[in-house]
């Protein structure tokens, strides 16, 4: 491992530009930021490969992942996703002409809809979710598995300590 990196390399320049603002953040945000666009220059190039992009991946991934019939009202998918419903929208309007999904009727109110995966949704996100599980092991084989397990433990902390702010 390099004992510094372009993120150490950043703070020190902060620090000297400025050595009145706190750049710690940096360590640990500018490192997560950093690991994200590595992980997803990974895994885009396989999902074009399904014919899918990353926004419309989440829907089908996240659909996959409930009980069949892989059901779920707009609101919880958005909520799960953390996106807004315009954006979610935009989403399952791609991911409805593709026929990816269906968008069936509340049968306790009609005018609510579902969102399901169709055959053709659920074929196509279990095969990019089996590549893209591939991919994460690769990226993580730097890291023993206790190590893994304390980075996810120390995130998941982070994460819920951060609240609404993002």
């Amino acid at each position: 491992m390099a004992e510094t990196d372009p993120v150490d390399q950043l703070i020190t320049l902060w620090s000297a530009a400025m050595p009145n603002v706190d750049t710690r953040g940096l360590s640990v945000l500018g490192r997560v930021r950093r690991i994200a666009l590595k992980a997803r220059v990974a895994v885009e190039p396989l999902l074009a490969q399904h014919g899918i992009d990353g926004g419309g991946y989440d829907v089908l991934a996240t659909l996959r992942a409930v009980a069949p019939p892989h059901r779920m009202r707009p609101t919880e998918i958005y909520r799960a996703l953390g996106i807004s419903s315009g954006g979610l929208t935009a989403r399952l309007n791609k991911l409805e002409v593709a026929r990816m999904i269906r968008r069936p009727a509340a049968s306790d109110d009609k005018r609510s809809v579902f969102v399901e995966l169709s055959p053709k949704g659920r074929g196509l996100v279990e095969q990019a979710f089996r590549a893209e599980m591939a991919v994460q092991v690769q990226l993580l084989a730097g890291l023993a598995d206790k190590e893994q397990w304390v980075l996810s433990t120390l995130l998941k902390k982070l994460e819920a300590t951060m609240g609404e702010a993002g």
